[in-house]
């Protein structure tokens, strides 16, 4: 007896499209990553760009690291504020730069030093976890494109 195929080709099919969705941790990068080297022994600044290729979009809503507290900041109007959660847009980027977004280290571990780099994991509500190296660049460090 001959089994009709066409029933096994549409479920394979079915199978194949439900893995093809923009949901969680697809399209997601950094590039330009870096800390200057802070004044301070307990305190430091990030920068770092988030691009989001996928079509949905998504919110930056902590950013943790094992060598001292992180939070995310804007500056608005020359005034900085702390910020819980930040938007990244579908197809679009979060850009963090000096005089703009960024990130503040604070009761740090040991003072960061050129050459080495920290660790950080991004937090996201709908993506997968990122973790970056953020090298340490010197103080006075431009970065050529990007930020």
């Amino acid at each position: 007896m001959r089994r009709p195929v066409l029933p096994l080709v549409v479920l394979t099919g079915a199978l194949a499209l439900t893995g093809c969705s923009d949901s969680d941790s697809g399209g997601i990068s950094v590039s330009g990553a870096y800390i200057p080297q802070p004044v301070s022994a307990d305190m430091a600044a990030g920068f770092l760009t988030i691009a989001n290729d996928s079509g949905t979009k998504d919110e930056l809503t902590s950013v943790t690291s094992d060598d001292g507290e992180v939070t995310m900041h804007e500056t608005v109007g020359g005034a900085m504020e702390e910020v819980s959660r930040l938007s990244l847009p579908a197809h679009g980027q979060l850009v963090f730069k000096s005089g703009g977004n960024h990130l503040m280290f604070d009761k740090l571990k040991s003072k960061p030093k050129q050459g080495q780099t920290v660790s950080v994991e991004l937090h996201f509500t709908k993506s997968d976890p990122v973790v970056v190296k953020m090298p340490v660049k010197s103080a006075t460090y431009v970065p050529k494109t990007g930020h």
